[in-house]
């Protein structure tokens, strides 16, 4: 069942929020009071957050607060509150990832995110609720030590994973804006389940420096948002890059502000629609979705252009489930054999597979990644942008674990995490029982700003940012 609470500070957009504290219209502590009276609120239902830093954010506003009086403005995430998925490292504070091995770790730095987002005096809020290390394999069990986070259109239903509760958060208003992160669908998926603007950027755009692993090869950190407007400041902030990090790109990082209200007239957009085998499983709301988006588009100007992916979306799911079991396993095999009792069913499920994987197996989808790679950048580099479906079913209900983990697997993510390209889910509307729908934007190699630029342009002709689950 729905929540109920009247409207609030705590529904702003950051950009709308952020224009306020520069003129000194609104204070930073205000604002982060009526998040922290949300999160009493709510989140005892919602369960976005494992940990609150209420007393940290509380001096962070009142410095925010100071500087902007002093004429010391940062730029637009100055004295906004955010939240971390529990996989990034929060200097002096807990950083268990959801699991019962890490429940004692404190980690002695910040990861390269936090670090970024302290710099424009963004003001942390907390560690979001996550599958277990950020990963699992693709169900619900209920059995690890926290309680799963809700989907604040319907508390009955998945919130997506694995960024769980970066996708509540951000829907349910206790967190302005959030990171997550995405190996194969983890930060899109929530966006989409819940009604948000999710992004994962180009592989190496941001910096893993500090977040724990999950697959080497394919881990990319994202924000999700409420609007596109505030993706493109998060993405603006965080990313660029970081010796510290073998994986991150040196390129230079657009201003992505700059073109966001250019329109899409003159573009040439490819539409996916045809999905081979699995064409039939996106639900008809979503696939009206997809139409909607395209005709809107078409409307302001585009080029609409039909694509096709080089392969079955199912030959890139086989390529980075193999890719994800072996690194995975890598990574956790000690924890595997030491505490494995520990480890929820989920994780150590898919850290089993991994066993399963022989090395040539795993060399050969590194392969057959390769080739699917450079065939989907060719696709790409003939359009400017395209646009495609997401997950293909709205939030499931958690009372049917293979209904949920249908969810999670049954996606047009893959692709876009084994090529390494840019992807955002986009909000395309609610299907009739109120879920929201989605689509998503895929761009060209560290093209984010035409992907941003495209998905505002289809935000902007739309009411859906006016709709709140929790209101």
């Amino acid at each position: 069942m729905p929540l109920t609470l009247d409207h609030a500070l705590f529904h702003l957009s950051a950009g709308e929020a952020a224009r306020l504290l520069q003129a000194r219209e609104l204070s930073p502590v205000e604002l982060l009071d009526a998040f922290l009276g949300r999160i009493e609120a709510v989140d005892d239902r919602v369960h976005s957050y494992l940990l609150l830093t209420a007393d940290s954010a509380r001096a962070s506003a009142r410095q925010a607060e100071a500087d902007i009086m002093a004429g010391r403005w940062r730029g637009p995430l100055h004295g906004i509150p955010y939240a971390v998925k529990d996989n990034y490292y929060t200097r002096g504070v807990r950083t268990c990832g959801g699991s019962r091995l890490l429940l004692d770790f404190v980690p002695g730095h910040d990861a390269a995110v936090v670090e970024k987002l302290a710099d424009a005096g963004a003001v942390l809020l907390g560690k979001l609720n996550t599958w277990e290390y950020g990963t699992g394999n693709g169900g619900v069990y209920f059995d690890l030590p926290f309680e799963p986070a809700r989907n604040p259109w319907n508390l009955d239903h998945f919130t997506g994973g694995s960024s769980t509760g970066s996708g509540a958060a951000v829907a349910a208003g206790t967190a302005m804006v959030a990171m997550g992160s995405d190996t194969t669908g983890s930060v899109r998926l929530p966006a989409a389940a819940c009604g948000l603007q999710g992004m994962k950027p180009t592989y190496g755009r941001i910096s893993r420096h500090g977040i724990l692993p999950n697959c080497y090869s394919m881990d990319t950190p994202g924000p999700l948002t409420w609007t596109v407007e505030d993706s493109a400041i998060m993405l603006r902030a965080v990313a660029g890059h970081d010796a510290r990090d073998p994986g991150s790109a040196n390129v230079p990082v657009a201003d992505y502000l700059v073109a966001l209200e250019d329109g899409v007239r003159g573009l040439t957009i490819g539409v996916l629609r045809d999905l081979g085998s699995e064409t039939g499983l996106v639900d008809p709301a979503n696939r009206a979705g997809l139409e909607d988006m395209a005709r809107v588009l078409q409307a302001q100007g585009a080029r609409l252009v039909d694509v096709v992916l080089p392969a079955p979306v199912s030959d890139y799911r086989a390529v980075t489930s193999v890719i994800n079991w072996s690194e995975s396993l890598t990574i956790h095999e000690r924890d595997l054999q030491e505490r494995g009792a520990d480890m929820g069913y989920a994780l150590r499920d898919k850290l089993m597979s991994g066993y399963t994987t022989r090395a040539v197996d795993y060399l050969a989808a590194q392969r057959r990644r390769r080739e699917l790679t450079a065939a989907t950048n060719a696709m790409l580099k003939s359009v400017d942008a395209v646009i495609a479906p997401c997950a293909y079913h709205v939030a499931p209900p958690f009372a049917d674990n293979d209904i949920v983990r249908t969810f999670t697997s049954e996606n047009a993510c893959p692709p876009f995490n084994a090529s390494g390209h840019p992807a955002m889910t986009i909000c395309t509307g609610f299907d009739a029982g109120g879920l929201p729908t989605n689509a998503q934007v895929v761009g060209r190699w560290f093209d984010e700003a035409t992907v941003l630029r495209v998905a505002r342009a289809y935000e902007r002709e739309t009411d859906w940012r006016a709709r709140r689950p929790l209101s």
